[in-house]
C-alpha cells in the first residue's frame, strides 16, 4: 500500500507543477497588454489592428492556463496512474 501511496503523491506533485502555469500565463497577459497599450500609445492610428492582435494573444495565452488546469483536475481525480498501478498489483 505504501508503493499506492507514492503513485498518488507523485501525481498531486504533478498536478501542482501544471497549475504553476497559471502562474506564467497571469504575467504573460500582463506583457501583452502593457505592450499593446505601447504600441497604441506610440501609433494611435493602429489602433485596431493592434488591439485585434492583442486578443489574439490573450486568447492562446489563456488557453496555456486551461490547458494546465486540466491535466491537474486529471491529475487530481482520474489519474491513470493509479489504474494501471492496482492493475499490476
Amino acid at each position: 500500500m505504501e508503493h499506492l501511496a507514492l503513485v498518488i503523491a507523485a501525481g498531486q506533485i504533478a498536478a501542482a507543477i501544471a497549475l504553476l502555469n497559471g502562474i506564467v500565463t497571469g504575467l504573460a497577459q500582463g506583457r501583452i497588454i502593457s505592450t499593446s497599450i505601447e504600441s497604441i500609445a506610440r501609433q494611435p492610428e493602429a489602433r485596431g489592428s493592434i488591439t485585434g492582435t492583442m486578443f489574439v494573444g490573450l486568447a492562446m495565452a489563456e488557453t496555456s492556463g486551461i490547458y494546465g488546469m486540466v491535466i491537474a483536475i486529471i491529475l487530481l481525480f482520474a489519474n491513470p496512474l493509479v489504474g494501471l498501478f492496482i492493475a499490476q498489483m
